[in-house]
């Protein structure tokens, strides 16, 4: 099944003025304070409010000297496991120390913004040892994305597997990667955001597993069942659960049970997106790669979901996120907290139960530590975020509420 449309040029601020006017952004027209480093708010009266309500916020090293940490998931009290996306490096950290698990580094390919990406423990770690991670792999002469299932030694010394639940997302020159996992806490699903490697076509082609969030079993790896194109006659669209993304880098589950994704744009428009089986959100850089198109084109045929907050221009160049829980948060409880790599900072933004933004705060204690990569939330309720700086001088952070 092929989607052949092609996007139509509107004005660079189609987009966001579209979502204003919806009333998808509480921003007033014309600014865009998110981007420009400020707190957007529709009301400057709630925003002080909430701002004075904001805790103040305590920052912990939990441990240094990596290089561009993609992703660390809890998998025991104070243990955790991380990745480091270059240098392909899986490591546990326990009680604020590092050990390099023993993984087969040589069967992950890592160029540009692909590697060692994202990862996800299964709830029944305890016993089962089982987590899943996303990276590159080489597939033939070339090269792909690909999910993968491993268990980790009673030792936490090495991870054995390596069992393949689904290849093939497509990767050319490393760029637009994507690859965020995370598991749905209601359904047991594994969903998997994608980018669309740089490839114009990718994002709408229902055929291709690029510029998707996909929906699967991680026990076989076989479609999830009630995805929406689970039908369909080709194998890799029955995975497809949202299509036309740029590059879903987030993936956070509410306390509803919705799902949520965080996508980058190109000069404009980073986006957090509200998941709807099926849907389209609207990224189609056709002819050739034309990122001048908007993030969510409303001039393409059907109909696109709009954004549930967009950055504006300039881009912040958004990544990972997580749902913040805990009444020691005070008025930061129930925000999405979402890195941004770009501008350096993390932004708690502040939906009501039907899914429209209210505000956007961005602490200054946390806009100290250059690019932020990665946001997990703690059963603890502390958040844990990792820099992006490379070079050797990144961190794990564990922030919490003084």
């Amino acid at each position: 099944m092929r989607l052949h449309l092609t996007a139509r040029s509107t004005p660079a601020l189609a987009g966001l003025t579209g979502l204003l006017a919806a009333g998808l952004l509480s921003v007033p027209a014309g600014a865009v304070p998110a981007a420009a480093g400020a707190d957007a708010a529709g009301s400057s009266t709630a925003l002080v409010a909430e701002r004075a309500a904001a805790p103040r916020l305590k920052v912990r090293r939990l441990v240094g000297q990596l290089d561009i940490p993609w992703d660390v998931q809890p998998v025991a009290a104070r243990t955790f496991l991380l990745t480091e996306r270059d240098r392909r490096r899986l490591s546990l950290v326990q009680h604020g120390t590092r050990r390099t698990v023993r993984f087969p580094r040589s069967a992950v390919w890592s160029s540009g913004e692909t590697g060692l990406m994202s990862l996800a423990v299964s709830p029944d770690f305890a016993t089962s040892r089982r987590f899943y991670a996303c990276h590159g792999g080489f597939a033939g002469n070339g090269h792909d994305v690909r999910v993968t299932s491993w268990r980790l030694s009673p030792s936490g010394h090495r991870a054995r597997g390596g069992k393949v639940l689904l290849r093939g997302i497509p990767a050319s020159s490393g760029r637009h990667g994507g690859c965020r996992l995370l598991l749905d806490r209601r359904t047991g699903a594994l969903l998997v955001g994608t980018g669309d490697a740089a490839v114009g076509t990718n994002p709408r082609d229902l055929e291709s597993l690029g510029g998707k969030v996909l929906r699967l079993d991680p026990s076989t790896g076989a479609p999830w069942p009630d995805n929406p194109f689970i039908g369909s006659a080709d194998a890799r669209t029955r995975y497809v659960l949202t299509y036309g993304h740029r590059n879903v880098q987030g993936l956070a589950q509410r306390s509803d049970g919705s799902l949520w994704s965080v996508e980058q744009g190109s000069d404009r428009d980073d986006e957090v997106n509200l998941l709807v089986p099926g849907g389209d959100y609207g990224w189609n850089p056709v002819p050739g790669y034309n990122e001048a198109v908007p993030m969510t084109d409303p001039s393409l045929p059907g109909k696109q979901v709009p954004a549930r907050w967009s950055s504006g221009k300039p881009t912040l160049a958004t990544s990972g996120a997580a749902w913040v829980r805990g009444k020691q948060w005070g008025a930061l409880e129930g925000t999405l907290a979402v890195a941004a790599l770009k501008a350096s900072r993390l932004l708690f933004l502040r939906f009501d139960d039907s899914g429209v933004l209210q505000r956007v705060h961005a602490p200054r204690r946390l806009r100290s530590f250059g690019r932020l990569r990665s946001v997990t939330s703690l059963p603890s309720g502390r958040l844990l975020v990792t820099t992006s700086n490379g070079g050797g001088a990144d961190e794990v952070l564990e922030i919490r509420p003084r």
